[in-house]
């Protein structure tokens, strides 16, 4: 265990300068964790041959070609049905860059595949996914196709890492009322972009092109702004999957859902990709069990809607509208 004295990621750390230097680590390692720990992204190589690479494309035709033809289409959490989405999301290579970087067992929990570029607006994965404590979550993008300027490639803005989180209350958006939460989600895709592109021009960020070959990856830290360029080849694939991570003994929830000045916590349902194992919520080491009022709500709707099969749909409307209020 290389970091000390705080619970924090390990390029966070007050510390982490002084550490880095007295660590026994190889040279290239320190030149690893230092450029990641300054610029909020590593690129390096997963090691999958294109034997692995392109079986894994084949496997995903059939999946890709029943999606809708609208812009942003990607599958979520294939490796529920895909061996080889899932050994991409627990590469041990993946692995042991991330437990260097963070110095804490890594949690892969959620698996992202594109047929071609995204094309979305910039955005800081913080409001997506945070932890207590904050910034244990990061994701990796892996290129399964040599990625040109042409196929709508990643952008992302070096360094912006280090900026404050911007949570929805900083916009001035509440998304923590059950009768709220659709307004929520579409203030967060106007409210909250438009936030961080005026950020991104009154600091004068610098934008770069992600163009990198077929089986490197990239590991972004969890508020590094980024997002999908433009497809300037119409119809051209962008074969990528983007794993997302968190890390062992946090609290892991969803803040564009939350709001934590009034005890309301979007907690995350999440299984661990590489155990299969269900995740545990923790705080110094103890298992935290969600009781907020929001996550009693959620899960007593999950749970009705197993059984509503059962009963009257009257009935079980008008039960859910009560447990809502």
């Amino acid at each position: 265990m290389l970091q000390e004295a705080t619970n924090l990621p390990w390029i966070e750390s007050p510390f982490f300068e002084k550490e880095l230097r007295e660590s026994d680590l190889s040279t290239a390692d320190k030149a690893f964790v230092k450029g990641f720990a300054d610029n909020g992204y590593a690129i390096f190589d997963t090691g999958f041959d294109d034997v692995f690479i392109d079986a894994l494309n084949r496997s995903m035709i059939d999946p890709f070609n029943k999606l809708e033809k609208e812009e942003g289409r990607r599958i979520q959490d294939a490796w529920q049905f895909n061996e080889y989405v899932q050994q991409v999301a627990a590469s041990d290579v993946v692995l042991q860059k991330l437990r260097l970087l963070y110095q804490r067992e890594p949690i892969p929990f959620q698996t992202l595949n594109f047929p071609e570029g995204s094309q979305q607006k910039t955005h800081s994965d913080m409001v997506h996914f945070n932890s207590i404590p904050q910034r244990f979550m990061c994701g990796v993008w892996v290129a399964l196709e040599d990625i040109t300027p042409d196929n709508g490639p990643l952008h992302y803005y070096p360094g912006s890492h280090k900026l404050p989180f911007y949570d929805m209350i900083d916009v001035g958006v509440k998304g923590s009322d059950n009768i709220e939460t659709k307004k929520a989600i579409m203030s967060y895709a106007v409210d909250y972009v438009n936030f961080i592109q005026k950020i991104i021009e009154a600091l004068g960020l610098q934008k770069q092109i992600l163009t990198i070959k077929k089986g490197q990856a990239m590991i972004w830290a969890a508020n590094l702004l980024h997002g999908g360029e433009k497809i300037n080849t119409p119809g051209a694939t962008r074969l990528t999957q983007v794993s997302h991570y968190y890390f062992e003994d946090c609290i892991y929830y969803i803040p564009r859902l939350s709001d934590i000045a009034i005890n309301r916590l979007y907690l995350n349902d999440l299984t661990n990709i590489r155990t299969g194992e269900k995740v545990v919520n923790k705080y110094f080491g103890k298992t935290i069990k969600p009781y907020t009022k929001l996550q009693f709500q959620l899960t007593t709707v999950k749970m009705l809607s197993k059984i509503s099969h059962l009963f009257p749909k009257e009935l079980v409307n008008t039960i859910k509208s009560i447990v809502k209020r």
